[in-house]
């Protein structure tokens, strides 16, 4: 069901997905769901955690500038998922991850780190830049004085 609701997300948003079609998609009753899910908002917190897990496994061993880089990709090969993984949910996991990898900067260069590449992703994906995609994240990325002191 997780993976149907993903594909789901991915391809339409969060609000493309219904319940009663992703069981559908998925080949089993429409009331199946309703035994691991009790509703779409549980379906939705699972798919985020989900999400969260498969950012922090793309951040492993990274550091710096890479992890910056890591953080951007995820977004923009995930757009949906990466925006629901930020609707109005905490991941303290990703605020451990980025206070580890910029632990010399501290918990505020931490923060600021963690803020930047955060506000780039978002900036990214709803368009804001005439130049787009990874490439000229990488470029912004290496402009950041904390990414190059923490790389």
């Amino acid at each position: 069901m997780l993976k149907t609701a993903r594909a789901i997300v991915e391809k339409e948003g969060v609000r493309g997905l219904r319940m009663r079609e992703a069981a559908r998609r998925a080949g089993v009753s429409h009331t199946a769901p309703y035994r691991h899910f009790p509703d779409l908002e549980a379906l939705l917190g699972a798919l985020a955690a989900q999400g969260v897990a498969d950012l922090l496994q793309a951040l492993d061993g990274r550091t710096g500038r890479d992890l910056a880089e890591a953080y951007v990709s995820f977004a923009l090969a995930h757009p949906q998922l990466f925006r629901l993984m930020f609707a109005g949910r905490r991941w303290p996991q990703l605020e451990a991850r980025f206070g580890n990898a910029f632990a010399e900067v501290g918990t505020s260069g931490a923060a600021a780190a963690w803020s930047l590449v955060h506000g780039l992703a978002h900036l990214l994906l709803d368009g804001h830049f005439a130049e787009e995609g990874r490439a000229f994240a990488s470029r912004v990325i290496a402009a950041l004085r904390f990414a190059q002191r923490a790389a």
